[in-house]
């Protein structure tokens, strides 16, 4: 399971969410400001403004037509005529097309006679900044400076385990190294739960420094323990078939003795590589895949014996990768074997391409099922000639994933079994 988004991301999209929802905020409540300026005060004001000029006109006919510096009044039929640009407009409220931000006028009619209001739009603009613009202006900032404040101090918080994260990472489970997280070098202050953690971590390491201390402890004991007696065994087994009068029954109990000796042998070598958690002893160098897999197909040839099996080799070109030769030599030996193990007559073809290296039999094959169980370590496929130890198919697989070696393999009961190693990193000459 992959994680899309780190702590330090999740928090500056929020952040900025937290920013944009603020400023949409604000531009709707200044649009909003200024529609209830004009639709509520100016129109409130310049209704009542025309009912109480006609109430009074209606006294006097002689009462003075409004005019201020932001509301000038004009009457149709006497008085101050209005200009012909308003004349046009019938009875209601207007918006009149001006430089400033807008002017409202506002027609009424009594007793055959029209009034005519104009309010200046220029004040509106004054009353939206005074009393819209600027206190939004105010609270937008005292809201962004409080989430920058926050933003600080979320930051500061997860400061530490971010640290701890690059410490995590650093890890090396060398024993000879120091993997205990010294929490005064934090660049701030922890907190209860940070210590805790902290404690926990270095409780962890200790643990897994001492888990692989023993486990190299024993690989070492298991790699001389282990060679000695094998070797023994080996040497024995040629003495014995140097002898001229040996009988042929006993010839093929000591071939049979030997080359489990030697199967044994690859076993514990590839065992061993891969009990160990770093590459150290294995050295990366550019190999050409061709040269090792002759000279596996040359190892492997004893165990054909006297089936009546042929491997073919097709060379596209020489492949040449950056990788460890001695795991090399284990997963295309594992392979070989398992192929022969499993031929009983036939062609065993493998064939050499820029892509990588693909290894065909004519075999017994196997179902779906049991290719989904090939890499199961110690199962075996019914039929088998060779009474193997099934762990072959596991060790390649462990291979092919620690080197980052993909790996396909597909087969079919009675027709045979295919197996595709890719190389990604590699070059043909």
């Amino acid at each position: 399971m992959s994680a899309k988004w780190g702590i330090r991301q999740r928090l500056i999209r929020a952040f900025v969410l937290q920013v944009l929802l603020i400023g949409i905020t604000a531009i709707i409540g200044v649009y909003a400001a200024a529609t209830m300026i004009k639709e509520v005060l100016i129109t409130r004001a310049l209704d009542e403004e025309a009912r109480y000029f006609w109430d009074l006109r209606s006294i006097d006919n002689n009462f003075a037509l409004p005019d201020t510096r932001n509301l000038t009044g004009y009457l149709g039929s006497s008085g101050r005529p209005p200009p012909a640009e308003l004349a046009e407009y019938d009875v209601g409220f207007h918006d009149l097309p001006s430089e400033v931000e807008f002017s409202t006028l506002y027609v009424t009619e009594r007793d055959g006679q029209r009034l005519f209001l104009v309010f200046d739009g220029e004040s509106v603009g004054r009353l939206a900044l005074y009393f819209g613009l600027l206190p939004l202006t105010l609270v937008l900032v005292a809201l962004y400076l409080a989430a920058l404040v926050a933003w600080r101090m979320t930051r500061r918080a997860i400061s530490p385990l971010l640290w701890l994260t690059r410490e995590v990472n650093s890890f090396d489970p060398d024993p000879k190294a120091d993997n205990l997280i010294d929490a005064d070098e934090m660049p701030t202050g922890m907190d209860q739960e940070v210590l805790a953690l902290t404690t926990a971590l270095n409780n962890l390491n200790k643990r897994i420094t001492s888990f692989v201390e023993r486990e190299h402890q024993f690989t070492r004991d298991a790699s001389h323990e282990l060679r000695s007696p094998l070797t023994v065994i080996k040497i024995a087994a040629d003495m014995l078939l140097s002898e001229q009068d040996l009988p042929e029954q006993a010839q093929k109990s000591v071939l049979r003795i030997r080359r489990n000796a030697a199967d044994m042998e690859g076993l514990m070598e590839a065992l061993l590589l891969l009990a160990r958690e770093s590459d150290l002893g294995l050295s990366l160098d550019d190999v050409y895949i061709n040269e090792i897999i002759d000279e596996e197909i040359e190892r492997s040839r004893p165990a054909i014996g006297d089936k009546p099996v042929e491997i073919d080799v097709v060379h596209e070109c020489r492949l040449r990768t950056r990788a460890s030769a001695k795991a090399l030599s284990m997963l295309f030996g594992n392979l070989l074997r398992n192929s022969i193990n499993y031929t009983d007559q036939g062609t065993i073809l493998v064939n050499i391409s820029h892509t990588g290296v693909r290894i065909e039999d004519s075999g017994i094959g196997m179902t779906e099922e049991q290719v989904e169980k090939a890499f199961t370590p110690y199962y075996r496929a019914a039929g088998a000639m060779y009474a193997g130890h099934g762990v072959g198919l596991s060790i390649v697989k462990r291979l092919s994933d620690r080197f980052d070696w993909p790996l396909e393999i597909s087969s079919q009961l009675e027709q045979g079994t295919r197996v595709q190693v890719t190389f990604p990193d590699s070059s043909c000459q």
